[in-house]
């Protein structure tokens, strides 16, 4: 299910960032500027288009490292807590049995 989240985001990401750069582009190319202007205009709007992502990709990977790390300490508190009643278990069946024994 999660995967199915993260596939989505990563899809509309993609899909914005294409039409992003396409609309940019077409803008560029139809409007009325020298080739000198128009190329340096690209190369401009791909290293902030590039920038942007970088940024975006790095906050995502700061939020995937988060919870992962809560989901770790989740799942050793869980863990935890099933040793703790296994044991508890075996304690109450142990003395359950020695009291039948008597």
């Amino acid at each position: 299910m999660a995967d199915n989240g993260n596939g989505h985001f990563w899809d509309s990401l993609l899909t914005f960032m294409a039409g992003a750069t396409t609309g940019f582009i077409l803008g560029i190319l139809f409007a009325p500027a020298s080739g000198k202007e128009t190329r340096k205009k690209i190369k401009d709007q791909a290293a902030k288009t590039g920038e942007a992502a970088k940024e975006s990709y790095e906050k995502i990977a700061k939020e995937a490292e988060k919870s992962m790390r809560l989901v770790k300490e989740k799942t050793g508190e869980s863990v935890d807590a099933i040793r703790d009643f296994i044991e508890k278990k075996r304690e109450e069946f142990k003395n359950k049995a020695e009291e039948e024994k008597s």
